[in-house]
C-alpha cells in the first residue's frame, strides 16, 4: 500500500474506509473492470469456447512471451521514457541464445550469453538517453534498426532448430508443464516476475526513484537522487527482460528465426498503457500493466471467437487504448 493509500484510509473513518481505498485504487479498479467486461463479452458471445479450460490455456502459453517485457517497459515509461527497440534486441539476444546452444550444448551458458546481450543493449540505450541527452524515442528508434540490421547479418536470414533444448532439465523448468498439461510454466514466470517487479517498483527504494524521477527529474535530483543511473538501470532491465522473454518463446518453439520479436511492439505498448501508467511520467501500476497484458493477450482470439473477423484487432487495440488513457486522464485530471 503507498504512503497515499495509507493517508486517504487513516484520513476515514468507519463507512468512510471503502470509499478512501476505491479513491487510491481508483486505476487498478477501472482497469480491473475493464478485464471483467471484456471476458463477460467473449463469454456471451461464445460461451462454448469460453467455458472451457482449453482457451485460456493457450492463453497463458502466449501471453509471457511479450508480458514479461511489458512489465518491465513499465520503468521505463513511469521516468516519462520510451524504449523502441526492445523487439530488435529480442531478435539479436535470441541469436546469441541459439548460436551459443548449438556449439555448447550448455542451456546455462546460452542463457547467461543472451541475458549478458540484452542488458548490454539496454545499458547502451540508457548511456545514450541519460548521458549523451539524446530523446529516448529517437536514440531507441535507431538502436531498433541496429539490432535488427545485426540479427539479420549474423543469421544471414537463416533460423536455427533447437529441438534437442527438450532434452535439458531446464527447458522443463522454463515451459514445462504443470499438474499434467493444464499451466504453462511461462505463465507462472510471469506471475513471479510481476510480483518481484510489483514490489520493486512499490516497496523499494528504487521504485520509488523511478516515480520521483518520471514526476520531475530536477526535482530529484535536487533531492539527491543519482538521475541518469536511475535511467540507464530502467532501460538495462527492459533490455534483460527481452532477452529472457525471448528465451521462453525460443524454448517454446524450439527454433529461432531472424524476424524473432517483431510484432511485439504494439502488443507490449498497449499493455502498459492500458494498464494506467502515464506517458508523461510520474504515475504506474504493475497491476495494471498485469491486467494489461492479460487484456491485450487474449483480445485477438476472442475476437475470432465471438465471430468477428481478424480485421478488428487493430481497431478494438486502438479503442481500448485511446478509452483507456481518456478514462485514466479524467480520474487523474479529478484526483489533482
Amino acid at each position: 500500500m503507498t504512503s497515499e493509500t495509507k493517508d486517504a484510509v487513516g484520513e476515514a473513518g468507519g463507512g468512510r474506509d471503502w470509499a478512501a481505498l476505491a479513491s487510491a485504487y481508483k486505476i487498478q479498479i477501472a482497469i480491473t473492470l475493464i478485464l471483467a467486461g471484456l471476458y463477460l463479452l467473449f463469454l456471451t458471445g461464445n460461451p462454448e469456447v469460453f467455458l472451457r479450460y482449453d482457451i485460456y490455456r493457450s492463453f497463458m502459453s502466449t501471453m509471457p512471451f511479450f508480458g514479461i517485457m511489458a512489465l518491465a517497459m513499465t520503468f521505463v515509461v513511469t521516468l516519462g521514457e520510451m524504449d523502441l527497440s526492445f523487439p530488435s534486441v529480442m531478435g539479436f539476444s535470441t541469436w546469441v541464445f541459439g548460436t551459443v546452444y548449438v556449439s555448447s550444448e550448455s542451456f546455462l551458458l546460452a542463457l547467461a550469453a543472451c541475458l549478458l546481450v540484452g542488458v548490454i543493449a539496454g545499458l547502451g540505450n540508457g548511456i545514450l538517453v541519460a548521458k549523451v541527452g539524446i530523446p529516448s524515442i529517437v536514440a531507441t528508434i535507431g538502436t531498433m534498426f541496429l539490432w535488427r540490421g545485426m540479427v539479420n547479418i549474423a543469421a544471414e536470414g537463416k533460423g536455427i532448430a533447437l529441438v534437442s533444448l527438450r532434452e535439458s532439465p531446464l527447458h522443463e523448468v522454463f515451459v514445462g508443464r504443470l499438474f499434467g498439461d493444464a499451466l504453462p510454466m511461462q505463465f507462472v514466470w510471469m506471475v513471479v516476475i510481476a510480483l518481484a517487479l510489483g514490489l520493486l517498483y512499490r516497496r523499494h527504494r528504487f521504485g520509488s526513484h523511478v516515480l520521483f524521477v518520471g514526476d520531475n527529474a530536477a526535482s530529484a535530483a535536487m533531492m539527491g537522487i543519482k538521475v541518469d543511473r536511475i535511467k540507464i538501470a530502467c532501460f538495462m532491465l527492459v533490455g534483460g527482460f527481452a532477452a529472457l522473454a525471448g528465451v521462453f518463446l525460443t524454448s517454446e518453439v524450439t527454433y529461432f528465426w531472424p524476424s524473432q520479436g517483431d510484432g511485439m511492439l504494439l502488443t507490449t505498448l498497449a499493455a502498459v498503457f492500458i494498464g494506467g501508467t502515464s506517458v508523461f511520467g510520474g504515475k504506474g501500476t504493475m497491476y495494471g500493466t498485469f491486467v494489461g497484458v492479460l487484456i491485450i493477450g487474449s483480445l485477438e482470439a476472442g475476437i475470432v471467437a465471438i465471430g468477428l473477423t481478424g480485421f478488428y484487432v487493430q481497431f478494438l487495440y486502438g479503442l481500448l487504448i485511446t478509452a483507456s488513457v481518456t478514462v485514466y486522464a479524467l480520474l487523474l485530471r479529478r484526483q489533482g
